[in-house]
């Protein structure tokens, strides 16, 4: 897959109303209309992070994140908005750890997949990986 725009560090927030310290995104590369790719890197000092493991509201939040940033990227490339828009989560479906929960230092790669969007509603998939081990899986709906 063609990478379309690789945005990280300061650019985030051209995506994303979150700022420190509940900013889960640090990097975020659009690969095409329906596909995205988030990043974070898991800072020990992270709201979500208890004793070095990162719990899974944090992956919840990082997952939803990751969306709202494809939702508002998708909205640059189509009407131009340069605004980020504010999304909120609608429904977590079908959440799977499938693995230990990661810990600090570890790097999240998210992928998300968009399903399908009825009007302000965007119901996509979602898998996060630390490595090539699947940590993660879900099904979200983000209204904005």
């Amino acid at each position: 897959m063609d990478i379309i725009k690789v945005y990280k560090g300061e650019d985030i927030k051209k995506l994303l109303n979150q700022r420190s310290p509940i900013l889960m995104v640090d990097t975020f590369e659009a690969v095409n209309d329906e596909v995205c790719i988030a990043g974070l890197t898991i800072n020990a000092d992270n709201m979500f992070c208890v004793n070095g493991g990162f719990k899974e509201p944090g992956l919840i939040e990082h997952i939803a994140q990751s969306a709202s940033a494809f939702v508002t990227y998708r909205a640059i490339q189509t009407q131009g908005d340069q605004n980020p828009l504010l999304g909120f989560i609608g429904e977590v479906k079908k959440f799977k750890l499938q693995s230990p929960l990661p810990c600090a230092g570890s790097e999240l790669s998210t992928t998300i997949t968009i399903q399908s969007v009825v009007m302000n509603i965007t119901m996509f998939s979602a898998e996060t990986r630390v490595g090539d081990s699947v940590v993660a899986t879900c099904q979200m709906k983000l209204s904005v």
